[in-house]
């Protein structure tokens, strides 16, 4: 076993990893940008390493900066969690090639095979597993795309090769979308995975996703550890998952996992991974209690050749930790288990506690800091987090900031369970998306198990999730509260790249000014988008026409491309920028109109809640 482990992550999962560790006898190692200085996997870690500033393309993901901290530390093994570098063919290589550090994770030759998603298929297909019909090249044009629906008919879906999580993926409803779609996938592609080739499926109009945890060694042992059912997601982006799934006979969830081991051996694939499959509802009568059986079609998806954010139901029911397994595999040890040794046990049910907005299409929060919280606990209740009371919100990553995991003895009585769970689950100064669960545990259709990937974002009346806000929902809110009497003074110190904290107090002194900052910690200039008075970053507002508009950003996020050039005239409507925020790509658009006088951004550039991007006359 290894001495000591480098997560090259943050947050839950990297916390996940170091628990693991911990228990496991080996020492761990913490990277963090500067956004994350005061983050929970920090505190945690044995000792800590800055890697960059609060933007990941310069800290998470620089390749040169992690391997350094591996070495300055004495690190002989990364573990990269999920996101960020896990399924970066190209970085799991370098580690490989390092004389005295081990890659916790699959053989950078198969990540690249089925981490490619036109790879994935091509060896799918060899290995006779069933795929969606749709190409195993990239597409280069939208006239490939028009001959494409012209054979298989619309809607097309168009992903990116290195995609995932309905990340890089494009829906064509018809001929006139192609062009726009593909370069907006293209462009996601490039942004999040550095790889803008996308490929061509028939887009499953009502599917259930269903997907299944694989663990392998290098002695060519393959297991499955039974199915997940991810079936309940918004815009692609999953929310809950549970397993086994509500949907399924046991021929058809065994013929499903038969699947996914094949192609896991076809690959050579070893370590944790995770085989994700849909199978279409058409010949079921859900409402009358119809399960799937081994008649259904059911298609490869996709390859994540990492750990999953959802591993967490797979270990409830098996009782298998998949985290320790990643690492054993990792250090040349063989699976102690057979496949019939695998049983499943019960019900179990993970709830992304996101910080979004659910009743405002799920908006991402701004900030906050948690003046409370109170986590559940008790017989089958799990919270996987690196939250601690009085922590600020960073908004600079991914806006999941917990996961609620529940386990019992059958569906029924987890979704009972569930609800006193989320009952004991207190949380003031961030808003979360806690109301949404607790409304899906009332809902009719997700209680019966009826329900697609479509459910969410066709069928349920959103006006239900409004009034669930009002009920249970709480507000963004700083702590305004400050010690008259005790100042306490923070000081992190960074001796050759690693992080040290020095904490006093000090009776009756004033509070230390600081400068300006972004939502991610590091010092900002003042923008011209934005004022005091209307929540921007500070600093002179851009000067404003009669009867013209300034066209502003409601979030926090990364300007991905501008649409406008000054001297453009731009309709009511018209998309002036393209914004990613939280994963998704959000058009920014104008509302009156008018001719562009004043560009205030650039590619590439970060922006805060209020910041304004163009100003038209």
């Amino acid at each position: 076993m290894f001495d000591k482990v480098l997560v090259a992550n943050r947050g839950e999962i990297a916390v996940r990893v170091m628990r693991a560790c911990e228990e496991l006898g080996v020492d761990t190692v913490a990277v963090y940008s500067e956004a994350d200085k005061h983050g929970g996997h920090v505190r945690y870690a044995d000792e800590a390493y800055n890697v960059g500033p609060a933007r990941a393309a310069d800290s998470y993901l620089d390749h040169e900066a992690v391997i350094e901290a591996a070495e300055k530390a004495g690190a002989d093994a990364i573990h990269p969690g999920y996101g960020f570098l896990a399924e970066n063919a190209e970085f799991a290589g370098k580690v490989e090639a390092h004389d005295e550090i081990t890659w916790v994770g699959p053989a950078a030759d198969a990540m690249e095979q089925l981490g490619e998603k036109t790879k994935a298929r091509k060896t799918m297909r060899d290995a006779d597993v069933p795929i969606v019909p749709g190409t195993t090249d990239p597409a280069e044009s939208a006239e490939e795309v028009k001959e494409f629906g012209e054979e298989y008919g619309y809607p097309i879906a168009i992903k990116a090769e290195g995609g995932g999580g309905g990340r890089g993926m494009k829906i064509v409803e018809g001929p006139e979308e192609a062009e726009d779609q593909l370069e907006s996938a293209k462009r996601e592609g490039e942004a999040y995975f550095d790889n803008d080739n996308v490929y061509l499926e028939r887009y499953l109009e009502n599917p259930r996703h269903i997907e299944v945890q694989i663990l392998a060694d290098e002695h060519g042992n393959v297991r499955h550890l039974g199915e997940r059912d991810c079936s309940l997601q918004r815009r692609h982006q999953k929310v809950i998952e549970e397993g086994p799934s509500p949907a399924l006979t046991d021929e058809l969830r065994e013929e499903i996992g038969a699947a996914a081991r094949r192609g896991a051996d076809a690959a050579g694939y070893y370590n944790a991974g995770t085989f994700e499959f849909l199978v279409e509802e058409e010949d079921r009568d859900a409402d009358a209690g119809e399960l799937l059986g081994p008649d259904a079609n059911f298609y490869f998806l996709e390859v994540n050749t990492r750990i999953q954010v959802e591993h967490t139901v797979t270990e409830e029911l098996t009782g298998i930790d998949i985290v320790k397994w990643q690492l054993r595999v990792a250090a040349g040890e063989e699976l102690d288990f057979s496949q019939d040794d695998v049983d499943l046990s019960g019900h179990a049910i993970e709830f992304r506690i996101n910080a979004e907005h659910a009743d405002e299409e799920f908006q991402p929060a701004s900030g906050g800091t948690l003046n409370t919280y109170d986590t559940p606990d008790g017989i089958g209740v799990r919270v996987d987090d690196a939250l601690s009371e009085g922590d600020e919100l960073v908004t600079d990553y991914d806006s999941m900031i917990a996961k609620l995991i529940v386990h019992a003895g059958d569906r029924e009585e987890c979704i009972a369970r569930s609800q006193r769970a989320f009952g004991e689950y207190d949380v003031e100064g961030v808003v979360t998306i806690s109301p949404f669960h607790r409304m899906m545990l009332e809902d009719e259709t997700f209680v019966a198990g009826t329900h697609t990937t479509k459910y969410l974002d066709e069928e349920l009346d959103h006006a239900r999730i409004e009034e669930a806000v009002e009920t249970w929902g709480t507000e963004d809110t700083s702590d305004e509260s400050a010690d008259a009497e005790t100042t306490e003074r923070q000081f992190t110190v960074e001796v050759n790249g690693k992080r040290f904290e020095v904490n006093l107090e000090e009776e009756g002194a004033p509070a230390i000014p600081t400068p300006q900052t972004s939502s991610g910690g590091q010092d900002r200039p003042p923008q011209a988008g934005g004022s005091d008075d209307d929540g921007g970053s500070g600093g002179d507002a851009p000067e404003v026409p009669e009867g013209g508009e300034s066209v502003a950003v409601d979030m926090q996020g990364t300007v991905l491309s501008v649409e406008v050039e000054e001297g453009d005239e731009v309709a009511p409507g018209d998309t002036v920028a393209v914004l990613e925020a939280m994963k998704m790509e959000n058009d920014i658009d104008a509302e009156r109109g008018g001719t562009v006088s004043q560009v205030l951004v650039s590619e590439g550039e970060s922006v805060d809640m209020g910041d304004v991007l163009v100003v038209l006359e």
